[in-house]
């Protein structure tokens, strides 16, 4: 079953007068519980796919289809809905509120969902342990290290369960270590849970976790399309 496919994508950018093309006529699918990592030289459109993937960004020309569901023809609201439960954000700058805490930023997009303050700070509770954070879950984010930062932002992506995870540079603000154990979080969840992955990265390292690498240059894809 394919979870994630592109259907000749073409995204441009007005720069002044100027024109920049992002992709370039992209067509991608990504199997239902694969781990993909996008890899490529700097404004090769890596962010920009994996944005459209999750329907933080529009095409110009072509379709996005998640789950079955073209999103990139779904009005605003109901594309935020549906990314909401079925596809997790992990930022590579992490996108915490500062002025709350651990549990606090994990529990958020359930409430903000309507759902019990007490089943949120439980699912909260269950995902900070989950993550290895469980002693950290009352602490501010500027009280965590860069690595706890991103576990915490891990947690928060996985609090619908969703069935997909996607992950923009995951290890790019942290050192060899920190990121080797982010990346083994994120393929032991991939694992154990089944969701389908997809990460962005310039690191080979990181790549070598993924059961695939989708090469990008110039907005098309150079290898590992499909």
């Amino acid at each position: 079953m394919t979870m994630i496919r592109l259907v000749h994508v073409h995204k441009l950018y007005k720069q002044g007068r100027n024109e920049i093309t992002a992709l370039a006529g992209v067509s991608l699918d990504i199997p239902k519980g694969e781990f993909a990592a996008i890899a490529g030289p700097s404004g090769s459109g890596k962010s920009t796919l994996l944005h459209l993937m999750a329907g933080l960004d529009r095409p110009t020309q072509g379709e996005v289809l998640v789950d079955g569901r073209i999103i990139s023809q779904m009005p605003d609201d109901e594309v935020t809905l549906f990314r909401r439960t079925k596809i997790g954000f992990i930022f590579q700058f992490f996108n915490l509120l500062p002025t709350l805490t651990a549990a606090e930023n994990v529990m958020l997009p359930l409430v903000v969902d309507g759902q019990p303050r007490a089943k949120a700070a439980a699912r909260a509770t269950a995902l900070l342990e989950r993550v290895g954070l469980t002693a950290r879950e009352g602490h501010l984010p500027e009280e965590l290290s860069g690595g706890e930062m991103q576990r915490l932002a891990v947690a928060r992506a996985l609090v619908f369960s969703p069935p997909i995870l996607l992950a923009d540079e995951p290890t790019g603000n942290l050192d060899s270590k920190t990121g080797t154990g982010i990346l083994q979080l994120i393929r032991q969840i991939n694992r154990e849970e089944g969701c389908t992955v997809v990460i962005v990265t310039h690191n080979q390292e990181a790549a070598g976790y993924s059961d695939r690498v989708i090469y990008l240059k110039d907005g098309m894809i150079e290898k590992g399309g499909s």
